[in-house]
């Protein structure tokens, strides 16, 4: 099978039933809030904006915010749950560990976004309401997709506050490096059941009015062992990306398998972040305790012939264990993470484009028996 690529008419995005800004924030449930803003702090070199928690009011929960570029993470965990939210985070990381539970979505218009998505049949979670304080007024509204997964849309032209009302500014845990390891969200992956993406492809089609951006079926990402499909939806501009995995039969139990298992139900499997210099980046990272998938030298031995000239040189990436792939607009810098918890889910992709607007299918094979090794060793596979 071969991928497939479909462009949008710029006329189309002009008619954009949903326009957005672009990726507002991710937001993660942790067990420790307060470690693993530490963590991200030195591992991924963000900076700590702004927090909230019972020194300022929120006797329930502490959330921790971190920006780099425009790349938002918000990590909130339960001090004493009090109120179905707070119970549902706590229930949420007992069952799930730490994960994604809010890719939130920045929107012109809330109240038009919302009324979109629940007439085109979007499970509302919460009506557009405001939320103000000093800084201004924030318009904010909750739809529900996959697994306990929702978009939070958030409108913030109003506002010029840290973050959200209740939230107050936050000197940095450490020293934020001289140069930012990365600069925007890229994409976010989520895993779904077997025989249910193209159901959440539609769902986004139909109620955000997402197009199908590409595809990813058959022999495309496929090793002797395990295999999986993915589709890829986003926004009008392209500023909003989620592929949408699935499972597919294989001889022994595929990534997605793993993942489903260990996550207790589909989720958010990872987050792609943009970089301008990725070899300085992983080697930051690296040195701060981040541990990347390992590539195999014979990966190198032939990548000149088909990827051609890059900014890196072939040995470079060689000895950074980064991955390369080209296509009809360019070509792309990759490298992913293992998992940065204890259960084999959520992990990180590092990626550096020069033209390409792919997810570096021509590496597809090294990375998923790469991954494959790592399941192995964990005996998962």
């Amino acid at each position: 099978m071969t991928e497939t690529t479909h462009t949008t008419p710029d006329t189309a995005r002009q008619a954009d039933p949903f326009p957005v800004h672009g990726m507002d924030a991710v937001v993660f449930a942790v067990g420790n809030a307060k470690q693993a803003a530490h963590y991200y702090s030195t591992a991924f070199g963000m900076r700590l904006v702004a927090y909230s928690g019972p020194e300022n009011g929120s006797r329930e929960t502490a959330s921790y915010v971190l920006e780099s570029g425009s790349a938002r993470f918000v990590f909130t965990s339960v001090v004493k749950p009090a109120t179905e939210h707070g119970r549902f985070l706590q229930q949420h990381v007992a069952a799930h560990g730490d994960g994604v539970v809010d890719l939130a979505i920045e929107v012109p218009d809330v109240r038009a976004a919302y009324a979109y998505a629940t007439e085109h049949g979007a499970t509302g979670l919460e009506k557009p309401h405001e939320a103000r304080d000093e800084h201004g007024t924030v318009l904010l509204a909750a739809i529900a997709t996959y697994g306990e997964v929702r978009h939070t849309l958030v409108q913030r032209d109003g506002y010029s506050g840290a973050y959200l009302p209740g939230f107050v500014p936050a000197a940095p845990i450490v020293e934020p490096p001289r140069k930012r390891f990365f600069q925007a969200i890229d994409h976010c992956v989520g895993n779904v059941e077997l025989g249910r993406m193209n159901e959440w492809v539609a769902f986004y089609n139909k109620v955000l009015g997402f197009t199908n951006m590409k595809e990813f079926v058959g022999d495309d990402i496929a090793t002797e062992y395990s295999a999986l499909m993915s589709k890829v939806v986003a926004d009008g501009t392209k500023k909003v990306k989620f592929p949408i995995n699935e499972p597919a039969l294989g001889k022994k139990k595929s990534q997605i398998d793993e993942y489903l298992e260990f996550y207790g139900g589909p989720g958010v499997q990872h987050m792609a972040l943009a970089t301008n210099d990725i070899v300085a980046t992983v080697q930051a990272m690296r040195a701060a305790g981040v541990q990347f998938l390992d590539v195999p030298d014979s990966y190198y031995d032939t990548l000149g012939e088909w990827v051609g000239e890059t900014r890196v040189p072939i040995d470079v990436l060689r000895e950074n264990k980064i991955l390369a792939d080209r296509d009809e607009d360019g070509y792309l810098l990759q490298i992913f993470t293992k998992p940065v918890q204890d259960r084999p889910t959520v992990f990180f992709e590092m990626i550096e484009r020069h033209g390409s607007m792919g997810f570096g299918k021509g590496n597809f094979k090294a990375l998923f028996e790469a991954i494959e090794r790592e399941q192995d060793a964990r005996g998962n596979l």
